[in-house]
């Protein structure tokens, strides 16, 4: 039955990236657009970082960026001047990356409601190596102000939700979400019987992966040419030593890339920052029917059933031992990635979510009071 146009709910979208860019907004709200739209809503994205923008978070440029943030000055002003032909405005992290809330102000004096997401602990200073210069500009505080300027809150795990609470009694946890219908594992031959042992990142998370040398080295000790090592996210990474092939993201290859992996690794530091860390690139392997191997940090020991569906590994000897074993063991491989794409079904899919976050959309709206 077609939709009464006259009863379609408008929804803006503030973010950062143009659409299929970032994961955040991906697998946290863009890949929900369809199922709100066939149910009554509009979604609108307004961003300012577009393909040529990417020197945002490249060294130098200084003029550039600058201009990048007058760009997104212009694309928020416009957002207020129409900020009243919105039901709903949705607010994924902040509005504009300076120190200030002054957007954010200026949203909540609409006739909108607003909701605010985030999937990291954002409230903590984290800046990337291409602009830790500018880190003056930045003020993770604003975060909790923010969220007390909203009427409802998207918090990607507990320990975000708790954090929310303290400024907005109105918060839910919606978990980063894999869409299960696109992600189905591509049978990827590579001819030389290799296992290959993965990460997907990007330039400003391949810190992390670095935490994983010292046993990725043993490993490349004991199995020498057996195994193969590969880095999906920063092409400039090099490691000669244990002949790490690394690439770009590309969205287009993302499946294909991810298929190619027997066993995909997460490892975190534990700390403020990672715990907040909603385990994107362990949902995604494990979506792939991926064995993953991750931190027990945050919420991955939430996703995580150690030795069901997954394996968890806090020292060097326990990432040692339990990647040997995977290596080993091709029948534990396919039955740990079997278990692993069920839970993500059942638990961190977008069809298992997407009834909440239209119900949370609807009840927002139906229980709005008109702003005076």
């Amino acid at each position: 039955m077609p939709l009464d146009k006259s009863n379609v709910k408008k929804v803006l979208f503030i973010a950062s990236y143009r659409k299929d860019r970032a994961p955040g907004q991906r697998f946290r709200f863009e890949q929900y657009f369809n199922y709100l739209s066939e149910h009554g809503y509009n979604c609108e994205l307004s961003y300012f970082i577009d393909e040529k923008d990417d020197i945002l978070y490249h060294p130098g440029k200084y003029f550039q960026k600058s201009r990048i943030i007058a760009k997104a000055a212009r694309i928020r002003l416009d957002n207020l001047f129409h900020k009243n032909d919105y039901d709903i405005i949705f607010i994924f992290r902040e509005a504009f990356m300076m120190g200030n809330v002054f957007f954010e102000k200026q949203f909540k004096r609409s006739r909108a409601k607003l909701i605010f997401d985030f999937d990291d602990s954002i409230w903590h200073l984290d800046i990337s190596e291409a602009n830790k210069r500018f880190h003056w500009l930045k003020n993770p505080d604003k975060t909790g102000h923010i969220i007390s300027l909203c009427d409802m809150v998207f918090a990607g795990n507990p320990y975000l939700a708790q954090y929310a609470y303290y400024y907005c009694s109105n918060v839910v946890v919606i978990p980063t979400t894999i869409n299960t219908d696109e992600y189905q594992r591509v049978s990827i031959s590579n001819g030389n019987g290799k296992v290959t042992i993965g990460w997907s990142g990007s330039v400003t998370t391949i810190k992390h992966f670095k935490l994983a040398l010292p046993f990725l080295q043993r490993i490349k000790d004991k199995y020498g040419d057996k195994v193969a090592i590969k880095v999906i996210g920063d092409s400039n990474y090099r490691n000669d030593r244990l002949n790490i092939e690394s690439l770009n993201w590309n969205k287009a290859d993302e499946i294909n890339e991810l298929s190619s992996f027997d066993i995909g690794i997460m490892p975190l530091p534990d700390d403020e920052w990672s715990k907040g860390k909603c385990g994107l690139k362990g949902l995604q392997y494990m979506a792939l029917n991926v064995a993953a191997v991750m931190s027990p940090v945050g919420i991955n020991t939430e996703i995580i059933e150690h030795g069901a569906n997954g394996f968890l590994a806090s020292s060097e000897d326990e990432w040692f031992q339990i990647i040997s074993q995977l290596i080993e063991d091709e029948n534990l491989r396919k039955r740990i990635g079997t278990a692993a794409r069920q839970t993500v079904i059942d638990r961190y899919s977008v069809n298992s979510q997407k009834e909440n976050y239209l119900r949370y959309f609807t009840e927002l709206l139906n229980n709005q009071k008109t702003k005076e």
